[in-house]
């Protein structure tokens, strides 16, 4: 029999699926920006969602959502002032410290003969007194640069408002978005899927609290090593450190090495050894230990998923992805457990027709009675 070719019909709905699937992966690509902000939104009015819930039994709904949102605000800016005026005043008086710092240099180096000889060759002290001279004549165009970032920081803004007013308007329904989903499925899988909703939102909410946790673990260790050196401008730092440590793996190294150069000119090099050697045993213990575990406790996942993902999402999305990758795999261990549990319920409903008969049991039935 000859092999059948398919019908136009066939083939113009293959090429009008092809068509259409084109169209619609062009403008995801072009609508990628709000579609992203769509999904912070939908993420950030996930997590608030506990503290909100939690208000609204003592108060109106909306008065709720006011008290968390207002935090949420101000307590970034309240982080930002505690650590960018320090740090912006250190840096200024660095700048101008530091000619006196290459000369402290070259003194050093003219009372050491091995060192004067290298010194003499290739003019090492030379070229730093140099580069000193000219380190304060660029904090102006430092300025100018901060000049562009605040730039930045203002679209940055403009798209925060968006996101937070997206997010407010999804809080301020509540449970009403999950019923107008459930609503699009069969009514029997209405309790299965409200499951999987709460477990999932559970999960994200779960996992947002301990990533405060784990700040807040990073930021009291931080200060009390800084205090113990003697190191300036602790409560700042303990907070830089909290806030890079929000990101999975590499917060902390980031952290530590920013720390690490503020130590340089506190008791150097006892205080910048001892931080080196404090901050690389902390990281193992923080990425290892402390992170997964508090993750497996909050979102209820298992600290080798917990790492995988982080690398996984690092490595697919960068610090975006590493950052949502665990409530992630959190949603998909959920949906696994839940497609596991529908198939052990549909095979307990299957109706029990017993054992089948056996052969012997057979043979008698059909035997003629002797």
């Amino acid at each position: 029999m000859g092999r059948r070719e398919p019908s136009a019909r066939t083939i113009l709905r293959i090429v009008g699926i092809v068509v259409l699937s084109a169209i619609a992966l062009y403008l995801i690509y072009l609508l990628r920006k709000p579609i992203g902000w769509v999904a912070m939104a939908i993420f950030i009015a996930v997590a608030v969602s506990a503290p909100v819930n939690h208000l609204n039994r003592r108060m109106s709904r909306g008065l709720a959502i006011a008290i968390v949102y207002i935090g949420l605000i101000l307590i970034p800016i309240g982080l930002a002032a505690l650590v960018i005026p320090p740090m912006v005043t250190q840096a200024t008086h660095l700048a101008n410290d530091v000619p006196g710092y290459a000369d402290d240099v070259k003194d050093y180096v003219q009372k050491n003969k091995r060192l004067r000889e290298i010194d003499d060759k290739y003019d090492i002290t030379g070229e730093l007194q140099k580069q000193a001279a000219q380190l304060p004549q660029k904090i102006g165009d430092a300025a100018k640069i901060l000049g562009d970032i605040g730039l930045g920081l203002v679209n940055s803004v403009f798209a925060l408002v968006n996101i937070l007013i997206l997010s407010i308007f999804i809080v301020s329904r509540g449970r009403g978005w999950v019923d107008a989903a459930l609503r699009l499925r069969p009514e029997h899988e209405h309790d299965r899927w409200r499951r999987i909703l709460d477990r999932t939102a559970s999960a994200v909410s779960g996992y947002v609290q301990g990533a405060l946790a784990v700040a807040l673990i990073a930021g009291v260790q931080t200060y009390i090593v800084l205090w113990i050196l003697g190191v300036p401008f602790r409560a700042p730092l303990a907070v830089l450190a909290g806030v890079f440590s929000l990101i999975p793996l590499v917060g902390a190294t980031i952290a530590a090495i920013l720390i690490g150069l503020v130590t340089l000119f506190t008791n150097f090099p006892t205080a910048t050894i001892i931080w080196a050697i404090w901050a690389v045993v902390y990281q193992q213990i923080e990425n290892n230990v402390i992170q997964p575990q508090i993750q497996r406790r909050t979102v209820q996942i298992q600290p080798f998923f917990v790492l995988v993902a982080v690398l996984f999402g690092s490595t697919l999305i960068g610090v975006v992805g590493a950052l949502v990758a665990i409530p992630i795999a959190a949603t998909i261990q959920i949906l696994v457990q839940e497609w596991w549990r529908a198939r052990a319920e549909a095979g307990a409903d299957e109706p029990d027709e017993g054992p089948p008969p056996s052969a012997e049991g057979t043979a008698g039935a059909i035997a003629p009675a002797t």
